[in-house]
């Protein structure tokens, strides 16, 4: 038994060295297991990489035509705070207060090929210098054609040698839940796209401008994104980037445009006459109440209660009193105080006007020779 046990394990041991002599040396006399592999779905050869989601095309047509704008302004130098000590100025005399450069820097969008761009007022504004980067690398020094403080934009314009690239304006209506891209040069570290959808149209009563109907979106837009451009899917633009609504001076999905139709008509304005000429008839408005509808007996709380009028103007001229209540300008109805605004900016200077009044539980009409609204004063 012992010898068939011996012979046995002699046997085991010799196969097993034989195993792995073979496995060593000559594994391909070896039996293999049948292979087994993962089935991947990969891309045909020649198909197209790019993702269905991409707006590349778009920032493509529109970057060219987005062109960086750095200011400087001389400003007065912080003073002394010892200068008015008498010990102070005993020894080291009177000092004149001295003088400061102050830089700026923000966004603007080449609009005709000869030169003309769109702005805000407020990157321009006061400034003693302004320098326009191209897409291209290219520098020039800028000069402002004209202001419109109460939309806050400005044209300037540049040397164009050569044809500039030129955005292509949208026709089409702007529709909430669109797409847009906002381009610009935030905190000046070059030409950035970001991307987003609109998130209302006709945003009002911000105190941000005299003038609001702005576009609002979640696309990011930070500071040195102001006067950039709001292009839609196709690159073309739909409004000039101005604000942003934060509390940490950063973005925080609140923006806001504005619309492209204003600053058209604005820029043709600028272009055409060096300024913004606006209907003016020196009143003042103020909202309907619930409780004012029901002291002047009106069927709802639309229109503007007329508050005051300018001594001279032409409404006081054409018999509008305190206490009327304007329903309606050339024949477009007021909803409030705002409407009233735009309504009687949009009458042509030198013309007659045509106010719908609501005065002792009647309603009047009244023509009135249309002003021209004053110009803001400097800040």
């Amino acid at each position: 038994m012992k010898r068939l046990w011996l012979i046995f394990a002699q046997t085991v041991t010799f196969t097993v060295a034989c195993l792995f002599a073979v496995q060593t040396l000559k594994p391909e006399w070896l039996p293999r297991p049948t292979d087994k592999a993962v089935v991947i779905q990969e891309v045909a050869p020649g198909a197209s990489d790019r993702p269905t989601a991409s707006f590349a095309d778009a920032a493509k047509q529109a970057l060219p035509a987005v062109v960086h704008i750095y200011t400087s302004q001389e400003v007065a130098a912080p003073r002394n705070p010892f200068a008015d000590d008498p010990f102070f100025r005993h020894f080291f005399g009177d000092q004149a207060q001295g003088t400061q450069r102050r830089a700026g820097l923000g966004s603007g969008v080449i609009v005709s090929s000869d030169g003309y761009i769109l702005t805000n007022n407020h990157v321009v504004e006061g400034a003693d210098e302004i320098e326009v980067a191209l897409n291209d690398g290219r520098k020039s020094k800028a000069r402002v054609v004209g202001t419109d403080p109460e939309s806050d934009l400005a044209v300037l314009r540049i040397p164009a040698p050569e044809k500039l690239p030129v955005i292509t304006f949208a026709g089409g209506p702007l529709r909430v839940g669109d797409v847009v891209l906002a381009i610009g040069n935030p905190f000046g570290v070059g030409q950035t796209v970001t991307s987003g959808i609109v998130s209302a149209l006709g945003r009002s009563h911000l105190g941000i401008n005299t003038f609001e109907n702005f576009i609002q979106t979640d696309a990011a837009i930070n500071p040195g994104n102001s006067g950039g451009a709001l292009v839609d899917s196709n690159g073309r633009l739909v409004g000039i980037n101005t604000a942003i609504y934060s509390q940490s001076g950063g973005s925080m999905g609140i923006g806001f445009a504005i619309p492209v139709s204003l600053a058209r008509n604005v820029l043709d304005q600028i272009v055409r006459n060096g300024n913004v000429t606006r209907g003016w008839i020196g009143v003042e408005v103020q909202e309907i109440t619930p409780e004012l509808a029901e002291s002047f007996r009106l069927p709802a709380t639309s229109g503007a209660l007329i508050a005051g009028i300018m001594r001279g103007s032409p409404a006081d001229k054409a018999g509008v009193k305190p206490g009327d209540v304007l329903l309606a300008v050339e024949g477009r109805q007021v909803t409030d105080a705002q409407t009233v605004l735009e309504l009687i900016a949009g009458l042509e200077p030198g013309r007659t006007g045509r106010l719908t009044l609501w005065r002792g539980n009647q309603n009047v009409d009244v023509n009135v020779a249309v002003g021209r609204r004053p110009r803001p004063s400097k800040r």
